[in-house]
């Protein structure tokens, strides 16, 4: 079988677990023997785009004319069995879709988060969850409240693009939603039942875990939809040294909150941007992992990474993060109380509950689990393709 996997990498900057999700299940694929292609663009490319090309990247999230020229390209010469969209946004355009159908081509999309009806696709704006734009013909609401990129203009190009593109992705052969919430989401937008399959993502094992360290590790993007500053006011609610060591690895516009805290506790420690092998030794150290997310979080991957080295999870009850951390941890309510009175029940409880994580992971996540099914839905698409597209 031979695969079109495309994706538009986040910028490198910022942690991404799409990023991490994406090139795993590559590798994945490809140690299954399937030839995958990868059909990628980066966001740290735009600063370096020829001028002609610089001067229509507006238009891109609509069209992508570049992009469509060189999948065309791809796709004639390869003729490839089916192709997996991941990001779209913004150098690839969801045209990507149009142009595989064009060429004959199934599609199927993994669905990360909510961009067919939200503009950031985090259904999440001043602090709060938000659904301002579901049911509407054009996301307005993201205009005014500038939702995309703290920008008017720019939040106006993305709901132009999800007006312009409704038909687009009402055409997708199938949807993988990560977890029945996002297939709730799908359904909602009038994707049917038939074009839905629900299969989480995989990361590959890390093997035995290491002994278990001491205290928690808050991982990933510094930004509000993230929980930091819930995670950290619950934080201030004991005293200092009481829980252990709260390490923080990351970077994004609440980093002044980061950088305040380690000032103020010595228990607090802040380690900016750390790659994947010390993000790791990180895990080790730690006892327990912070998922404090207080948007509808689809399947984050620092959980995936937790459950994989067999440390418990304390996270939000709040998107599919009760779903991945199960009976591996506690789920909270995204409010500093709840967050100040489950820190010392999960410090306390940590090593009873790490071989509970990792058999989680091994049952429910694991590749030989999950890559099996991803080629079963490959393997009915290309074999239904016909009769899903119309």
């Amino acid at each position: 079988m031979k695969v079109v996997v495309a994706h538009n990498r986040y910028r490198e900057a910022i942690p991404s677990g799409e990023n991490v999700i994406v090139d795993t299940e590559i590798a994945q694929l490809r140690a299954a023997g399937v030839e995958v292609l990868p059909f990628q663009r980066s966001s740290d490319s735009i600063g370096e785009l020829p001028a002609a090309e610089k001067a229509l990247l507006p238009l891109s999230p609509i069209y992508g004319r570049a992009a469509q020229r060189d999948l065309s390209r791809l796709l004639e010469a390869e003729r490839p069995d089916v192709l997996h969209l991941h990001n779209p946004y913004p150098l690839l355009s969801p045209w990507v879709v149009r142009t595989a159908h064009k060429h004959g081509v199934p599609v199927i999309q993994t669905v990360h988060n909510y961009r067919q009806v939200c503009s950031s696709g985090l259904y999440f704006r001043d602090g709060h969850n938000c659904q301002d734009c579901r049911g509407k013909l054009v996301g307005w609401p993201a205009v005014q409240h500038r939702c995309y990129r703290g920008s008017a203009a720019q939040s106006a190009l993305m709901a132009t693009t999800l007006a312009v593109h409704r038909p687009t992705w009402r055409s997708v052969d199938r949807y993988i939603a990560l977890t029945d919430r996002i297939a709730a989401h799908l359904r909602d937008y009038g994707i049917a039942d038939e074009r839905i399959v629900v299969k989480p993502n995989a990361l590959p094992d890390p093997g035995e875990p290491a002994p278990l360290g001491e205290g928690f590790l808050y991982g990933g993007r510094l930004s509000p939809e993230k929980g930091l500053a819930l995670l950290l006011d619950a934080w201030r609610r004991h005293p200092d040294g009481s829980l252990g060591t709260l390490r923080i690895a990351g970077d994004g516009e609440l980093r002044p909150l980061a950088e305040r805290a380690a000032a103020e506790r010595s228990d607090v420690r802040y380690l900016g941007v750390v790659g994947r092998d010390e993000i790791r030794r990180l895990r080790d150290e730690s006892a327990v992992m912070i998922v404090a997310s207080t948007w509808n979080d689809v399947l984050p991957t620092v959980t995936l990474e937790a459950l994989a080295s067999g440390r418990p999870v304390l996270g939000t009850d709040v998107g599919g993060v009760p779903y991945m951390v199960g009976p591996a941890g506690w789920v909270v309510p995204p409010q500093p109380e709840a967050m100040a009175a489950a820190l010392p029940l999960a410090r306390d409880g940590a090593s009873a509950l790490a071989p509970v994580a990792r058999d989680r992971y091994l049952r429910e996540f694991h590749p030989d689990v999950l890559t099996g099914r991803l080629l079963e839905i490959y393997t009915d698409l290309t074999a239904n393709s016909d009769h899903l597209r119309r």
